[in-house]
C-alpha cells in the first residue's frame, strides 16, 4: 500500500480554474479559506448550535455497533442536538456520530451564513449535509453512492482524510450491490486482503476552514482527530456515464443489497465477501501479468 500527501493546496481559485483544473480532470484538491469570509466562519461552533437548535431531536449512529456491510444503514439512537454535542465536545472516545445531517432544513437562515462555493454551483447548490462526532472517531472506508462530486468543509475541529481513486475498487475488495470495503486500511491485514498491497491513496490533515474536493465515486476513509463538525456540497458528476451509475446505486442496487441481506442474512453476507475476493483477486492478476510484460520488454 502507498499512500501519498501530495494532495495540491490552493489558497484561493476561481470557478473557471477549479472546472479546468480539478473538476473536469476529477482530481481532489485541498482549498484554504472557503468559509473565512463567510458569516459561518466566525460563528459556528458547538455553543452556537446548541443555542439556537439544540432542542432538536436527532439521529445519532453508535461506531461500536457493527455495520453488515451493507450501504444501507438506520439510525442506532435519538438524542436532543445539544445532548449529543455535550457528549462530543468532551474529546473523548465515544463512538457516536453524525452524517448527512440537513441543519440547513432546521434553521434556514444557516445556509445563508454558508451558501455553496461559487466554484462549486451547480443543480445540486441547496443539498448541503453535516457531519458531527468526537475524538477518534472514524468513518469507515466507502464512495458516496450518489457519485456526486464532493467538497467537504471542516468547520470546527481536525480530520484526517484519505482518499483512493476509482481504480482501485476492486483492489479495496469492494462489496457487491455496495460501496463499501471491510478491508481496514489503517490495520491492513496482507493476509487475509492481499489486493491492499497493490492500493495507491493520498492523505491530508484538515483544519478549521479547510476544504477538500472529492470526485465522484473517490473512495474516502475520516477520521476525527478531535471533536469537530464539517458541511459537504454536493455537485454531480461530469459525464452521463457516472451520473447513472448514481442512480442505479440509489435505485437499484441499495434496495437489492438490502432485500437480498433480509432474506438471506448471513449467506448474503458471506457471498459478497467471495466475490469481492475474486474480483481483488483477477485485478492483481491483470497488474502482475501488466508488470512480467513491461519487466520482459
Amino acid at each position: 500500500m502507498q499512500i501519498t500527501k501530495d494532495i495540491e493546496i490552493v489558497s484561493t481559485i476561481s470557478p473557471d480554474e477549479f472546472e479546468r483544473n480539478y473538476f473536469i480532470p476529477q482530481k481532489p484538491v485541498i482549498i484554504k479559506d472557503l468559509i473565512k469570509n463567510k458569516e459561518a466562519g466566525s460563528k459556528w461552533n458547538f455553543d452556537y448550535f446548541k443555542s439556537t437548535m439544540g432542542d432538536i431531536e436527532v439521529d445519532v449512529y453508535d461506531n461500536n455497533i457493527k455495520n453488515d456491510g451493507s450501504a444501507y444503514t438506520s439510525a442506532d439512537l435519538k438524542m436532543k442536538f445539544k445532548d449529543f454535542l455535550s457528549v462530543i465536545e468532551k474529546n473523548e472516545d465515544t463512538g457516536l456520530r453524525m452524517f448527512l445531517f440537513n441543519l440547513f432544513k432546521h434553521n434556514p437562515q444557516l445556509r445563508k451564513e454558508f451558501p455553496c462555493p461559487d466554484i462549486f454551483k451547480g443543480v445540486l447548490d441547496n443539498v448541503g449535509f453535516t457531519f458531527f462526532a468526537g475524538k477518534d472517531t472514524t468513518v469507515r472506508m466507502h464512495y458516496d453512492i450518489d457519485m456526486s462530486n464532493i467538497m467537504h468543509t471542516q468547520v470546527c475541529g481536525h480530520k484526517r482524510v484519505v482518499l483512493f481513486s476509482p481504480e482501485n475498487n476492486d483492489l479495496l475488495y469492494t462489496l457487491p450491490l455496495n460501496t463499501y470495503s471491510l478491508a481496514d486500511i489503517d490495520k491492513p491485514d496482507y493476509e487475509k486482503y492481499p489486493g491492499l498491497r497493490y492500493i495507491k491513496g493520498q492523505e491530508c490533515i484538515l483544519g478549521p476552514g479547510d476544504s477538500v474536493f472529492m470526485p465522484s465515486g473517490y473512495w474516502h476513509l475520516m477520521t476525527y482527530l478531535d471533536a469537530g463538525m464539517s458541511v459537504a456540497y454536493r455537485k454531480l458528476a461530469p459525464t452521463i456515464e457516472t451520473k447513472l451509475q448514481g442512480v442505479l446505486n440509489l435505485a437499484v442496487y441499495m434496495p437489492l443489497d438490502k432485500l437480498l441481506g433480509s432474506v438471506f442474512s448471513e449467506k448474503w453476507i458471506l457471498l459478497k465477501n467471495k466475490i469481492a475476493e475474486q474480483r481483488a483477486n483477477r485485478a492483481m492478476e491483470k497488474i502482475d501479468s501488466r508488470l512480467k510484460v513491461k519487466s520482459y520488454n
